[in-house]
């Protein structure tokens, strides 16, 4: 069962092949054996699970099944989940419970799915290779000497290990795309504001977007169903129709205009990864598209511009953790200061502290002006290039990270680090939806396509990922580790 997709488990629970309860016994039973390798999950809910599927056996009895009724996921650890530890991988909120589902949370319950368990993630989803976990790395399952890719490197793991069938994740600058890529899984991160932030802890609040991790599009597009909408708890969500996404996903791609970003051929990806990202480009040729090449001018101010707009928005988003109302509290402190000081000194990691530091400096009086103001600009000139892209061809592509996944520890330089996410951060600073899909291997670790499309464009990704896959096999591959731990 932990093989299938979760269309094909839902057409198992559809024939009575197999419940909701064995099915989640099941995922719970490999979890169990296997996570303790991966370390992929902070938080495993059995019980709560188990009682999901029961009612969701019933819901089936009684004629009222949904499209996702009784199927089996898990949740990044950045979504508040009502009674359960949301830690956002951090001692900080180690302790804490959270009171009240977030809206993601609420409409995949409502929708009759089953969470197995909050899923192992860069400290307040600030990483790009999941070692930067108060609860320790994440381990990639085609190579576990290899990261999984962060921040959402947890969810990508289970699902890519056959632990859960689909994992929800968040994205800031590549946080769902890039593990997608490094696990050899499917990651789409929607427009912002399509999806709901309420209940998501946040990180940088004018970038931060929610999105599905499965094994394929079609997959992704039965989760977008469930979650996208209009949210007034959420003044960023947008008040705009959610479409059937799973409608047009046949649709042939005849006519089909793809763009090729001239900057995300260049210096700095790895030969072999843009070999194979031009081998899977012929695909959609054989299947009727035309391929051209573009410019995106402001490229490589991407990184720069984002590392001054996402610090500046932790730094105001995370004061709110000082010890007093929630959260790690100091032992003893001797006065206010004191309790400041050393509560955040304890409960945040270094990466945060450094992105705290940096974010605090940019917004301080006499460099707001020359740093954050400067920034700004510099994302609307982004926002414009994808725009003017856009007029020009209907989707681009290239690939979600310059080189496959690497080894653990080989990242020490956090620029080196933060240069692993420059083809996804321009996506999340012009608000556009982008999706990766497994196009092939390098040295036995998985390659990510990546296709963009302009806002609300996502019909037209899932689109051309699903044709793409109907093509292909990549998706279908698994690594080692779950095929000898079957």
């Amino acid at each position: 069962m932990h093989d299938k997709t979760l269309s094909e488990l839902a057409a198992g629970l559809a024939s009575g092949e197999f419940t909701s309860h064995e099915l989640t016994q099941h995922l719970l039973s490999r979890i169990d054996c296997l996570d303790g390798e991966l370390n992929s999950f902070i938080t495993v809910t059995p019980d709560t699970a188990l009682k999901a599927a029961e009612r969701a056996d019933a819901a089936r009895a009684a004629g009222q099944a949904g499209a996702l009724t009784g199927l089996p996921l898990a949740l990044k650890d950045i979504f508040c989940t009502q009674g359960v530890k949301t830690s956002a991988g951090s001692r900080m909120l180690d302790d804490f419970v959270s009171p009240y589902d977030a809206t993601v949370v609420e409409k995949l319950a409502d929708a009759g799915t089953v969470s197995l368990g909050k899923t192992n993630m860069d400290e307040f989803a600030m990483g790009s290779s999941n070692e930067n976990s108060h609860y320790g790395p994440v381990k990639n399952p085609w190579d576990l000497t290899a990261v999984s890719g962060g921040s959402s490197g947890g969810s990508a793991a289970a699902v890519a290990a056959g632990l859960v069938p689909a994992a929800m994740g968040t994205d800031t600058g590549g946080s769902i795309r890039q593990p997608a890529a490094f696990c050899g899984i499917t990651g789409l991160k929607p427009t912002y504001g399509r999806v709901s932030r309420y209940g998501m802890i946040a990180y940088a609040s004018s970038l931060d977007q929610a999105g599905p991790l499965a094994r394929t599009a079609e997959d992704c597009a039965l989760l977008l169903n469930a979650i996208a909408g209009h949210d007034l708890r959420d003044s960023t969500s947008v008040a705009r129709g959610v479409p059937d996404y799973t409608a047009e996903l046949d649709a042939p791609l005849a006519g089909l205009k793809i763009g090729l970003p001239k900057e995300y051929f260049g210096e700095g990806l790895d030969p072999t990864v843009a070999a194979t990202v031009h081998e899977a480009i012929e695909v959609f040729e054989t299947l009727g598209a035309s391929v051209r090449e573009v410019s995106l001018p402001h490229t490589h101010y991407a990184i720069p511009a984002y590392y001054v707009i996402a610090p500046a928005e932790a730094s105001s988003n995370l004061s709110r953790f000082d010890g007093v109302r929630f959260g790690h509290r100091c032992d003893d402190p001797k006065d206010l200061i004191d309790l400041y000081e050393r509560t955040r000194a304890e409960g945040f990691g270094e990466e945060v502290k450094r992105r705290i530091l940096i974010g605090t400096h940019t917004l301080s009086e006499g460099f707001f002006d020359a740093y954050y103001k400067k920034a700004q600009q510099v994302r609307r000139l982004i926002r414009q290039d994808f725009l003017d892209a856009f007029e020009q061809v209907d989707v681009l592509m290239g690939p979600a990270s310059p080189t496959p996944a690497f080894d653990l520890g080989a990242k020490s330089d956090p620029v080196s680090m933060y240069l692993q996410d420059i083809y996804t951060i321009a996506v999340n600073l012009a608000g556009i939806p982008g999706i990766s899909v497994p196009a092939g291997f390098v040295d036995g670790r998985p390659v990510g396509l990546q296709v963009l499309g302009t806002h609300f464009a996502e019909e037209r990704l899932l689109n051309v990922a699903h044709r793409f896959q109907q093509a292909t096999d990549w998706h279908l591959r698994r690594p080692a580790f779950a095929e000898e731990n079957a």
